[in-house]
């Protein structure tokens, strides 16, 4: 089947100047945007102040201007309208004059990135800040200056959206990525429109899937803690495999951020993908985005991270470096086809799982003779070998070719057997 081509590029450029944070107007004109592309998006919202475990939904924060006045120059730097990382995301409402000596202890730089404006924010704790080019903050003319931020912080909702295509089984693969970024390209918005892309493919080339698949768009951390606190019991009895959609639009190595069991069957499932490339792997404690929340001790979802260069890892990371120019139409298309080839695997394979608590009693079905006696010359016994050995390893993450090679039988002998495992109910995929 020929792939359809999307335009994640286009996407990403209608979503770039988009000023997004946990809560507020940019995140919701997100989610419409991608709503549009896909229907199947449903909108979940949280009342401000709704407890969620150790969490509290925070106001929406409304941002409509933002800049430094120099009052002898009449010249405007760090303009929110220019560049939203100018603001220190999530500022207070501030109209007051400083001195530039006053001033600099609420401008923030980075100094080993001179030609970056850096993405700074506190959700959580009122205050204020602008953020500059270290270079250009070295240059600010002496005198005062007007600081003006007109934001505000309103009662409203939390919100995010969720797809779930329903397919023949109850068993979901589970796909993650955060929308609450500002105007960054690799870090924010290559997770989604890859997301996006991925859920249109499945759509167009499936009529009806085997396994079902939920795809989720979330403001990162209390995002997904909320999801949670909505969906646990139902993710815990569903999700099958799940991954973390980031950074996938620069030219680096593909990456694999395991889950925090060393037998997480997501990230087995996904290095099988990944291992005929040159890919990084790391464990779990170099995760960084919502694994953390799916993984965490009392939810444990088989979760895992993929991305490409990883977070905190390349040095355009929280800048405004993370452009347009630092991802491509043609990474996100190699970060889209590992996908669909993850979703083949899962369409195109068997996960045997064994139906009865302990060994079945087989002889009541005519598997297994009622009489035992020792007969190495049997052929019956190699037979038994297998029935047995393959029941002892259907536990429904292995496929039906895994435990092949597990119990050294050649793979039609085994699909044979299987065949007669679900007649008898003893087996079901």
């Amino acid at each position: 089947m020929k792939r359809k081509s999307f335009k994640m590029m286009e996407w990403c450029k209608d979503l770039f100047p988009i000023c997004r944070s946990i809560t507020g107007p940019g995140i919701k004109k997100t989610l419409t945007y991608f709503e549009k592309i896909n229907k199947n998006f449903k909108r979940i919202k949280f009342k401000t102040n709704s407890k969620i475990f150790d969490w509290k939904v925070p106001y929406e924060w409304h941002i409509y201007d933002a800049y430094l006045l120099h009052l002898k120059s009449k010249k405007k730097y760090a303009n929110f309208k220019k560049n939203n990382l100018h603001l220190v995301n999530f500022s207070k409402k501030v109209d007051k004059i400083l001195t530039l000596e006053k001033l600099q202890k609420k401008i923030y730089t980075n100094k080993k990135l001179k030609n970056a404006i850096p993405y700074v924010t506190s959700y959580y704790k009122k205050t204020w800040g602008f953020c500059m080019e270290e270079r250009e903050f070295k240059k600010l003319p002496k005198g005062n200056y007007r600081a003006y931020i007109d934001s505000e912080f309103k009662k409203g909702h939390l919100e995010l959206s969720h797809a779930i295509l329903k397919g023949s089984s109850k068993k979901e693969i589970f796909f993650s990525s955060y929308v609450c970024h500002p105007s960054m390209a690799n870090n924010e918005l290559s997770g989604p429109v890859v997301l996006n892309a991925l859920l249109s493919h499945i759509k167009k080339k499936f009529k009806k899937t085997k396994f079902s698949y939920r795809f989720v768009l979330l403001p990162e951390t209390i995002g997904s803690i909320a999801y949670l606190s909505k969906f646990e019991r139902e993710l815990k009895e569903k999700v099958f495999a799940g991954y973390v959609l980031s950074c996938l639009g620069d030219d680096g190595k593909f990456t694999l951020v395991k889950g925090p069991n060393e037998d997480c069957r997501s990230s087995k499932y996904l290095f099988n993908i990944l291992k005929s490339k040159k890919f990084n792997l790391y464990n779990f404690l170099e995760r960084g985005s919502d694994e953390r929340q799916y993984c965490s001790p009392g939810i444990n979802l088989p979760v895992s991270l993929f991305c490409r260069s990883k977070f905190h890892y390349y040095k355009e990371y929280h800048s405004s470096l993370d452009n347009l120019n630092f991802i491509s139409e043609k990474n996100l298309k190699q970060s889209l086809n590992v996908l669909i080839n993850l979703v083949d695997f899962f369409e195109n394979n068997n996960f045997p799982e064994k139906t009865i608590k302990c060994e079945a009693k087989l002889s009541k079905r005519g598997l297994y003779p009622s009489l035992s006696k020792f007969d190495t010359n049997n052929p019956l016994s190699e037979k038994l070998k297998l029935r047995s050995n393959f029941l002892a390893y259907a536990n429904g993450e292995r496929t039906t070719s895994e435990i092949s090679n597990i119990i050294k039988v050649d793979l039609k002998k085994v699909e044979a057997e299987q065949k007669i495992l679900i007649q008898n109910k003893l087996i079901k995929i």
